[in-house]
């Protein structure tokens, strides 16, 4: 079992060389077998890659780009479908390839009957199941945010009458600290008046 990828060694798009570079290396560093068949100088291999991409993958003007992935005879798939198998640690699925013993996805060989589009069936059912519990999760916090935010609700009254009681005593400290001081300032202007009679008469 060969891994397949069809690339363009001449390309003139900077993105394709970029997405072909990142297919062929990281295959390259996880010592997976693979042969890298050029379709600028070959047209059999151009030929053969795009009869043999199924049709929903092709795009609009029917003509797919490389980089191309596949397993022996079988479509594995393009760039995009090769990053997010990639993200998803599922790449030896995603490739049609039985995972290196000692590595997390390692399945027994009744989980690993592949489906139709390549995927495992225990790695499909695991990522659903994440996918479940990620959603759960989700309601969860959401669940927690909102008893959180009705707890604040519950303490508001009870803080704003302590509030509310704090701002009225510093409001009556004031009030007779200002009531002092004018009975002061009025006993001044009493005491400056009588002093004025005095010196009248």
């Amino acid at each position: 079992m060969v891994i397949k990828v069809f690339v363009a060694t001449s390309s003139g798009s900077i993105a394709i060389r970029k997405k072909q570079q990142e297919v062929v290396g990281f295959l390259e560093a996880n010592k997976i077998d693979f042969k890298e068949l050029d379709i600028a100088g070959d047209e059999d291999n151009r030929k053969w890659m795009r009869e043999n991409v199924p049709g929903e993958k092709k795009p609009q003007n029917g003509i797919p780009l490389p980089p191309q992935i596949f397993n022996e005879e079988q479509y594995c798939g393009d760039f995009d479908s090769f990053f997010s198998a990639k993200e998803e640690n599922i790449i030896y699925s995603f490739l049609g390839l039985a995972p290196p013993p000692g590595s997390k996805v390692t399945k027994s060989s009744e989980e690993a009957s592949s489906l139709p589009n390549g995927d495992v069936v225990g790695e499909v059912q695991s990522a659903t199941e994440a996918t479940e519990k990620a959603e759960e999760s989700g309601e969860n916090e959401a669940q927690k945010e909102d008893n959180e935010d009705s707890g604040n609700l519950a303490e508001s009254p009870e803080k704003n009458e302590e509030k509310g009681e704090a701002a009225t005593e510093e409001t009556e400290e004031i009030t007779e600290e200002g009531a002092e001081g004018e009975a002061e300032e009025e006993e001044a202007e009493k005491g400056e008046e009588e002093q004025g009679e005095e010196e009248d008469s």
